[in-house]
């Protein structure tokens, strides 16, 4: 398990939407834009699942994913290497669907990432 930076937790903070990539068990890859990628903690960050049926299944065929944000005019950006764990009950998971409610989105998933590895550029 690695540890955001300071510059990390503000790159993810100020950049976004995160582009995430995802394979299957095949290899077949995929990538989503996630405007809710966030830091949860040190160690975490967390996106919602609204409406990403390919992101999902890949995750639960293989929990790997690295995740990327960048600046092109600042060419300043965060990669993240993680694995995945799908939740769909419990605090943090209510917490986030709440917030999406106020916005009428209805979150089917929270997708909890333990951060790997981190490297900014």
């Amino acid at each position: 398990m690695a540890k955001l930076s300071n510059e990390a937790k503000k790159i993810i903070g100020e950049f976004g939407p995160a582009l995430i990539a995802t394979a299957n068990k095949a290899g077949k890859p995929n990538v989503s834009p996630k405007g809710s990628f966030r830091v949860l903690d040190d160690e975490h960050v967390i996106f919602a699942n609204i409406a990403s049926p390919r992101t999902m299944a890949n995750l639960k065929e293989n929990p790997q994913l690295t995740a990327i944000m960048l600046d092109r005019s600042s060419r300043k950006g965060c990669r993240i290497w993680g694995k995945a764990e799908i939740l769909s009950s419990g605090d943090l998971f209510d917490a986030v669907s709440a917030e999406f409610a106020k916005r009428d989105m209805k979150v089917k998933h929270v997708v909890k990432v333990t951060v790997e590895e981190v490297a900014t550029f």
